[in-house]
């Protein structure tokens, strides 16, 4: 499985986040049903957007996503 996690390719998260707001109306229709300003939300999804967790957390819940937080790691057994 392929994860965003990695540091060093967030411009690809944030693009694919784009791709995901685009694909749910325009992104100011995305970011008024977060409740963030349209122009938030560009900076956001620009290949340098470094978004808050809040605001991460309200695009996702919009567009019908969610953010899951796992071990990195299987726990020993």
């Amino acid at each position: 499985m392929e994860t965003l996690d990695d540091p060093n390719d967030q411009a690809g998260g944030m693009l694919a986040l784009r791709t995901v707001a685009e694909a749910h109306g325009s992104l100011g229709a995305v970011a008024a049903r977060a409740g963030i300003s349209r122009e938030s939300l560009y900076r956001t999804v620009s290949p340098t957007g470094n978004p808050t967790l809040k605001t991460l957390v309200a695009v996702l819940k919009t567009v019908g996503m969610r953010l899951p937080v796992e071990p990195a790691h299987a726990a020993a057994e």
